[in-house]
């Protein structure tokens, strides 16, 4: 990968490549092929994050080799997603990974210093939407954003949400993250002036879907300003929100 950054940079010195040219093949930069998984060695250029490794259904053999592929061409910090305990502990015997049980989440390499605009909260209904939560807090401390966790603070006892109004209103994007009926998006939406991501989770009785009820309730708020992710994503809502905090 450097060797080819390098020839395109002196083709750009010699005048055989114009500056756009080399800008168009900078964001072609090829990936690289390990026989099972193609590593994209350049998303990092395109989209401003490196590529980031599901981690269920892939074997142990199969996360190391991806992830030193990432390590050794720079791709830092490598995040790894959806790993149980088990898992990860077979992969730390090779990789120094830092594992988070509750989150089902890896990261390999220091995490950089927060750089976006303002920061992330992310808040949950309840304790047991906690490791969502998580998901999507290390993935915005991943890439490089400031988190104010704000847990278990859910509608059924609203002041608990009204004793954190500096924090809310004082936000660049909010992550509400809830089961149920979902409605603490709403809520939050109806407060601040922030973007709100929701995030539905599986928790719940029986009535719950599996976080179908609460995803239905999350789409058809009446608060301005909530978009919604898939449920149980907390990964996906912690990427878009740094993407929002980071433009």
């Amino acid at each position: 990968m450097k060797d080819e950054i390098r020839q395109i940079l002196e083709a750009v010195r010699e005048g055989s490549v114009s500056v756009d040219e080399a800008v168009l093949k900078l964001k072609k930069q090829p990936f690289e092929d390990i026989d099972f998984a193609k590593v994209d060695l350049h998303r990092q250029s395109r989209q401003g994050a490196a590529e980031v490794i599901y981690g269920a259904g892939k074997s142990v053999e199969q996360i190391i080799a991806i992830a030193t592929t990432m390590r050794d061409n720079g791709q830092l910090p490598v995040i790894i997603t959806r790993i149980d305990r088990e898992k990860a502990v077979a992969i730390s015997q090779n990789l120094p990974i830092k594992y988070n049980e509750s989150a089902k989440l890896a990261t390999l390499g220091d995490l950089p210093e927060p750089d976006g605009a303002g920061y992330i909260v992310v808040a949950t209904g309840g304790t047991s939407d906690i490791p969502v939560a998580e998901e999507a807090a290390l993935t915005a401390e991943a890439l490089g954003n400031e988190v104010v966790r704000l847990y278990d603070v859910g509608v059924a006892g609203l002041h608990r949400v009204l004793a954190h109004m500096d924090d809310i209103m004082g936000a660049s994007v909010i992550v509400a993250i809830a089961g149920m009926e979902g409605a603490l998006a709403s809520v939050l939406g109806g407060l601040a002036d922030a973007p709100v991501i929701a995030v539905p989770t599986s928790v719940g009785y029986g009535a719950s879907f599996g976080g179908l009820s609460a995803l239905l309730s999350m789409l058809n708020s009446c608060a301005s300003g909530v978009s919604v992710v898939n449920i149980d994503n907390g990964f996906g809502a912690g990427y878009i929100a740094s993407m929002i905090n980071r433009r």
